[in-house]
């Protein structure tokens, strides 16, 4: 349904009373509709209305809004409506409307909304307007947007959301697989989607936000840019940038309706990119070299804020950062004769400014702000004083405003302890460490003997020659050093590690790194420094560990969900989830199986290339053992096997089942109750 408007004026001044079309503000504008608002009332703000009786000559609707103090009165704003066709009927349009939005804004609006709608004839003869239809349609679909992301049963029961989150989530698409597949048969398909997706209700949110994200709105002019070809002005632009471009500049919309179709299509867009007022709305300079242009010149001066309305204009503007107020109280200009100070007269840049200004005001007018302080806006809309001084918070904005950095340093509220027979405590303490064995070693040691090790030492250290220590010579660092070279004089003994060798240094480092390395990877998520092969396991039985392992966790957080709910009417769930886990454990032990096969051809593999390079060459190749078999597996599993064997021992001590025999739960289901 169309916003509803009316003509009306406001203070003797003709205008039109609308709606913007986000539905947020009831906005005055006056004729002829050109200019920007000069009232603009947020809708969640009104506190009230009144309308002149049905006898009386006068169409007068008073709109009441809410007071800016606790202690002060409701503004009122008085509207005449003055159609000479049916001035009444837009009055009784615009205020059934609002009384909609008022009556949703109050407590227990929902539950009042649900009891009018039932209780409301079937031919809807009990006065509801269209005007009525459309607020209530309004509040509906509001409603439901909210209700869309935050239902998690709304999220679980949504088959087609599911499916593209699985599309999108390859390894998610894999586990769902592969769960379903080792579900035992007793349990539905229904049964298994609930219990599996109620555990990522918060992925298929984030999902479903991500598939309705539409791409924001941006300067369009901008990215436009006309070329030259043979003498003709060429032009590339699609119906989505052209609807961009009206949508954004009012003023162009009202050129385009003026002047098309006695313009073409594309004479006008190539007319408009190639005039002195598109330089203007793009914010660059004019200059007398610029083409003239009989149509576009026109409108060089006009206004480009038609029917545009901002969340700054329905809101309250402190005087401290109301710059029309400046304007007013700054002195100088035509109001007192006196000319401007020199830094305060306009520079030649103030018009660009302006129109960027104006264009980032428009496109940022339907962002959601991210930085609003929710205590503070709920502190001032409900009037609230502060408990410590008694005056009412700051307004919103003058809250951001105030310098936080001149305050005095808050002292501290510590809480002390009074600590008695201290002395007792620490003595305690120190009779403790007395008994270990590290205390033993020290209290038998000679304070003169252990001086004189350390200045011994310190007297062997080389000096560099500048009277410092040379601590490269001192610990024995040597750049020629060879890891793999033998001791002098023992064939096949390798020399001892120190140190200062290079081998030493070279361990360090790497201990380093890889340290670094994981801090990395814990930092980043893991996702670019994961080991694709770890403790030599094959890629592809790796990538199967790790869908094994997601997929046993699920069947673990099923089991324990339902076991430790104590709800006798789910006892032949747990005894399903039981068998689930024994048989994730046999998954477990064949993918160690396949491993340790696939370990053994390699070792034969290689053991065959030895000897095929023995016999040409006669020279033996050095053996490295092949890693990645069954106990590298079995180690990759460790936790989870654990956590299998807790739960399937618990289980098996409250009810006597066994792994592959079948359950008599229900003769026993009084036992898993906990």
């Amino acid at each position: 349904m169309a916003i509803p408007k009316g003509l009306a004026s406001y203070k003797k001044k003709d205008g039109i009373l609308t709606l913007t079309p986000d539905e947020t503000a009831l906005i005055w504008t006056p004729l002829p509709g050109t200019g920007p608002p000069v009232v603009s009332l947020a809708v969640d703000r009104l506190k009230n209305l009144q309308r002149t009786p049905e006898t009386a000559p006068k169409v007068i609707l008073k709109v009441f809004e809410k007071p800016r103090t606790p202690e002060g009165d409701p503004i009122p704003y008085a509207f005449t409506f003055t159609s000479p066709a049916d001035a009444r009927g837009e009055a009784n349009v615009l205020k059934d409307v609002l009384s909609e939005f008022i009556k949703a804004n109050q407590p227990g609006a929902a539950v009042a909304a649900a009891a009018v709608a039932a209780a409301a004839p079937a031919d809807g003869s009990a006065g509801n307007s269209a005007a009525m239809s459309f607020a209530n349609a309004v509040i509906a679909r509001q409603r439901a947007a909210a209700i869309k992301w935050f239902d998690d049963d709304t999220l679980k029961s949504n088959t087609t959301l599911q499916e593209s989150l699985m599309k999108k989530d390859a390894s998610l698409a894999q586990m769902y697989a592969d769960a379903r597949t080792t579900k035992p048969d007793s349990v539905t398909d229904t049964a298994f989607n609930a219990q599996f997706w109620d555990s990522r209700v918060g992925l298929l949110r984030a999902h479903a936000i991500e598939l309705n994200q539409k791409k924001g709105a941006y300067n369009i002019l901008s990215t436009v840019k006309p070329r030259a070809e043979n003498g003709e002005l060429r032009l590339n632009m699609t119906p989505e940038q052209a609807q961009m471009i009206l949508q954004q500049h009012p003023l162009v919309q009202r050129i385009y309706n003026e002047n098309t179709p006695k313009l073409s299509e594309t004479d006008f867009w190539c007319r408009f990119f190639n005039s002195k007022l598109c330089k203007r709305l793009r914010g660059e300079r004019v200059t007398e070299l610029d083409h003239d242009d009989v149509v576009f010149d026109r409108y060089n001066e006009a206004d480009n804020s038609l029917g545009f309305a901002t969340r700054i204009m329905a809101q309250h503007v402190p005087h401290m950062i109301d710059l029309e107020a400046n304007e007013e109280n700054q002195g100088g200009g035509p109001r007192s004769g006196n000319r401007k100070d020199v830094e305060m007269r306009p520079r030649h840049d103030v018009p660009i400014i302006m129109t960027l200004n104006s264009l980032s005001e428009k496109i940022m007018a339907n962002v959601a702000p991210t930085d609003i302080d929710e205590v503070s806006v709920v502190q001032s809309s409900n009037g609230e004083k502060n408990s410590a001084s008694g005056a009412a918070p700051a307004n919103g904005s003058l809250g951001e405003l105030m310098l936080r950095d001149l305050r005095g340093d808050v002292e501290v509220e510590r809480i002390i302890l009074n600590v008695k027979e201290n002395n007792q405590m620490i003595a305690a303490q120190n009779g403790k460490a007395d008994n270990s064995e590290e205390a033993k070693i020290y209290s038998a040691q000679v304070p003169e003997d252990v001086l004189f090790e350390i200045s011994a030492d310190i007297e062997t250290l080389d000096d560099d020659g500048s009277g410092g220590l040379d601590l490269h010579k001192s610990i024995g660092v040597d750049d020629d050093s060879d890891s793999d070279r033998e001791a002098d004089g023992i064939p096949g003994a390798m020399r001892m590690a120190h140190v200062g060798s290079r081998a030493a240094r070279k361990q360090a480092q790497d201990q380093i790194l890889s340290g670094m390395r994981t801090k990395r990877a814990e930092a980043l998520g893991g996702g670019s420094e994961e080991d694709p092969s770890p403790m030599n396991i094959p890629a592809d039985i790796t990538q199967r560990c790790n869908i094994t392992n997601a997929t046993t966790t699920e069947f673990l957080r099923q089991f324990w969900h339902a076991f430790m709910s104590g709800d006798k009417s789910r006892a032949n769930e747990v005894a399903y989830h039981a068998e689930s886990l024994a048989k994730s454990a046999e998954r477990i032990h064949a993918l160690a199986a396949e491993a340790e096969m696939i370990r053994s051809t390699l070792e034969r593999k290689r053991k065959q290339e030895i000897r095929d390079y023995y016999t040409k060459t006669g020279k033996k190749a050095r053996w490295v053992p092949i890693g990645g078999g069954q106990n590298s597996v079995l180690a990759l599993f460790e936790a989870t096997l654990t956590s299998l064997n807790v739960a399937q021992t618990l289980y098996k001590a409250t009810t006597g089942w066994e792994p592959g025999v079948g359950t008599n739960f229900q003769k026993r289901g009084d036992q898993c109750e906990r």
